[in-house]
């Protein structure tokens, strides 16, 4: 009998999430020597089809694990990193996200990191260094003054500085490199310090009242453990001092705490106060920066060096290997939700990831969702409320106009134009809210009626006049120029309709002459540097009107500020969303609360055409939470979210009868495949605004009381759905969705 010897050889198999859009992690082949090497979380470079791609390891399969004999495995082409950059915890909230909001998990991963680590950069980057060369040039930047105060802070610095913390004192690149120029200082790349840096406290705590007394108290008994709060705090209240001493007992045991602020615009005042309390490493991460200091601020939280991480909503997927607290910020805020691509919530990804690291997660806001005061009812969240301002400032007292029978000017009411004039003839500083931006939403021809229309979506053009007269759409972006006469009948009698911040902008320069109109919407504040000189103005006591949209309702602290104009909300009591009228009041209230917030009383006015209209009176003659609490028994009633869970699916064609049709099969092959009556599904049925961008829109919306099932029959149906559909159309799902437009 021959002796014979097993000839097949070892193979090494990893898997891999690569970022395209299909709903697998791939297997590479590698060497021995890789494969002992490799460790999950870190990146390869692979050959996928005819790209050249950099995916991210996420298994190790064992080398006895079986092959599919007919399936002939792709080498990988190298490895990029020697150790990981996720660990595994953000492994597996990546993970837990793709499957619920059923998304690619390479793509998922993809966009968790930061732009150079996707393209396969390496990680070990050197930091640009900042030192002074002439310690007597005092004399060479007297003309300057950005730049004799930013060489003055170098010069504390006699072994240089890196260029991250010049940033966040807020010394520009540009004004460095100014003085680099003049020969004073030079830039140095070197290897960084990862080492943690110690926390220490810049100011002491102020005394917090009785409510933030408790509220501190309790969350400091969920220290090292999982527990989630709702910080249900007046605007006023002093929900940050709440942050900053809960925080201050985190950091003193070298944990990291990671701050979420729905938009860009909180940050500088944030920061301010974090840098005011507290001496330690803070690194920044949003969409604001450049792709060299988001990285290297990922660097400094991945490593532990940066002890607060302060970000918008993607920072949730930043690596923290200390993560001891998370706080969202304004919790309520649609900003958190991802509204394109991968569409999650960060408020409920942030309540996962506090489960996985076993860390508490401070919620917080003024005007809380509907959803979490559902939890707090569930036993989910912990309720704990702030019911007086700090300080001596009070509450402001609301007050309506009714539009119908007030004169205007300028689309503001006689009543509001008199009471605007004596706060300024005070010194005091008014705040004119209107969520339209642009001159006017509509142009209309007078003889003929002819209405300037998008030719590519259900939508008016608005009319902007700067920084040259254009109608302008607000969905697709098209831009086309102004008639001079109207195309239909030729008059020469085209006349703007209604009013946006531009038009109220002239009305007001017009009114009030002699005191300056600073406009706060997405057009004035396009450009760098221009929210934080208008900021910087208003914290002068110096009389001025500050004009804008929602951008000014979130958190900011305007203590000059007496009186607030409210001009319309009555858009958000009229729309076919559920949510709208959610939305319209957590905006009134937050609007509003940025009155009265320093030493004298505020006022509040809205100019609205249904003063009778029942929220409003719920609103105005009770508060936020009795709104909030009528308008989570309306939703219990209807079976609404979130008493079900919702999943909306968009589809986008050429035509309304394919996108019909085809939702119409797919939809009927959901029901046969589930239980009878579980999954009950609205539509299809055409979206709002059924044109955009010249392409026809369609919805179906599935509801259900159970999640687990729900999700359960959609990773079966989903994957299904998106092999069956026609190339040329598109088709997203949104697994809680905020918006049904």
């Amino acid at each position: 009998m021959l002796n014979m010897t097993d000839s097949r050889q070892t193979i090494y198999r990893i898997r891999v999430a690569v970022p395209v859009h299909l709903y697998d992690c791939f297997d590479y082949q590698l060497s021995a020597e890789q494969y002992q090497q490799a460790e999950i979380g870190a990146r390869v470079a692979v050959s996928f089809g005819r790209q050249h791609l950099t995916g991210v390891i996420v298994e190790k399969l064992a080398p006895d694990a079986p092959i599919d004999p007919g399936f002939q495995l792709k080498t990988i082409s190298s490895l990029v990193d020697d150790q990981a950059i996720l660990n595994d915890k953000v492994l597996s909230l990546l993970s837990w996200a793709a499957q619920y909001y059923q998304f690619p998990l390479g793509e998922v991963i993809h966009a968790a990191l930061p732009v150079f680590l996707r393209q396969g950069k390496p990680y070990d980057l050197l930091a640009h260094v900042w030192k002074v060369l002439d310690l007597n040039a005092e004399e060479k930047l007297k003309r300057s003054e950005k730049q004799l105060n930013a060489y003055k802070i170098l010069k504390l610095h006699p072994q240089g500085t890196s260029e991250n913390i010049l940033n966040l004192s807020g010394i520009e690149t540009a004004t460095l490199k100014a003085i680099e120029k003049k020969g004073v200082i030079r830039c140095e790349l070197e290897q960084q310090d990862f080492s943690p840096e110690p926390v220490q406290l810049a100011q002491l705590p102020l005394t917090p009242n009785h409510d933030q007394q408790k509220a501190i108290q309790t969350i400091l008994k969920a220290q090292n453990k999982y527990q989630a709060f709702l910080l249900d705090g007046l605007t006023g209240s002093g929900k940050t001092e709440v942050y900053l001493q809960i925080m201050q007992q985190v950091l003193k045991q070298g944990k990291q705490v990671l701050v979420l602020v729905p938009e860009i615009g909180l940050t500088p005042q944030t920061i301010s106060r974090f840098q005011s309390r507290f001496h330690c490493n803070i690194a920044l991460l949003h969409s604001g920066l450049n792709d060299s200091k988001r990285l290297q601020a990922w660097q400094h939280a991945q490593t532990g060096k940066a002890s607060i991480i302060l970000g918008t909503r993607s920072a949730i997927y930043t690596p923290l290997p200390q993560l001891g607290l998370i706080i969202l910020d304004e919790e309520h805020d649609l900003s958190f939700k991802q509204q394109e691509g991968f569409r999650y919530h960060a408020r409920d990804v942030a309540l996962y990831r506090a489960s996985l690291e076993n860390c508490p997660i401070i919620l917080g806001s003024a005007t809380p969702s509907i959803d979490s005061y559902y939890l707090v009812d569930q036993g989910k969240l912990t309720g704990l409320q702030l019911n007086q301002r700090a300080g001596s400032a009070i509450m402001p007292t609301m007050h309506v106009i009714d539009s119908k029978i007030s004169r205007k000017q300028h689309g503001i009411s006689e009543p509001l134009i008199h009471e605007i004039r004596k706060r300024l003839e005070r010194k005091e500083q008014v705040l004119v809210f209107l969520n339209r931006r642009g001159y006017a939403p509509v142009v209309i021809c007078e003889s003929c009626g002819w209405q300037a229309n998008c030719p590519n979506c259900d939508a008016h053009f608005t009319l902007h006049t700067s920084p040259y007269t254009h109608l302008h759409c607000h969905h697709c972006g098209t831009i086309n120029r102004l008639p001079d006469a109207c195309p239909q009948c030729h008059q020469q009698t085209l006349k703007p309709i209604g009013i946006g911040t531009a038009r109220v902008e002239d009305g007001l320069n017009t009114l009030f002459p002699d005191f300056p109109v600073l406009r706060v919407d997405r057009d004035s504040t396009s450009r760098v540097g221009s929210w934080q000189k208008i900021h910087d103005q208003i914290q002068q006591s110096q009389p001025v009107i500050l004009l804008g949209t929602q951008m000014l309702a979130k958190g900011h602290h305007f203590p000059f500020v007496t009186l607030v104009a409210i001009l319309d909300i009555d858009g958000g009591l009229l729309s076919v969303d559920f949510r709208a009228p959610e939305r319209t009041a957590q905006l009134i209230v937050q609007v509003a609360g940025r009155s009265g917030r320093g030493e004298k009383k505020g006022d509040v006015y809205l100019q609205t055409l249904r003063p009778e209209h029942p929220m409003l009176n719920t609103l105005i003659h009770q508060d936020y939470r009795a709104f909030a609490r009528q308008m989570l028994a309306d939703r219990k009633l209807a079976s609404l979210p979130p008493c079900r869970y919702a999943v909306l699916i968009r589809c986008e064609s050429r035509s309304q009868e394919e996108n019909q049709q085809f939702l119409t099969d797919m939809t009927q092959q959901l029901r046969l495949s589930t239980e009878e009556n579980l999954i009950e599904v609205w539509g299809p049925i055409p979206a709002p605004m059924e044109r955009k961008a010249g392409r026809w829109q369609a919805h179906v919306v599935l509801l259900c009381s159970d999640r687990a099932k729900m999700h359960f029959y959609l990773h079966r149906w989903w994957p299904q759905l998106l092999k069956q559909k026609p190339s040329s159309m598109k088709i997203s799902i949104d697994v809680d969705p905020q918006e049904f437009s």
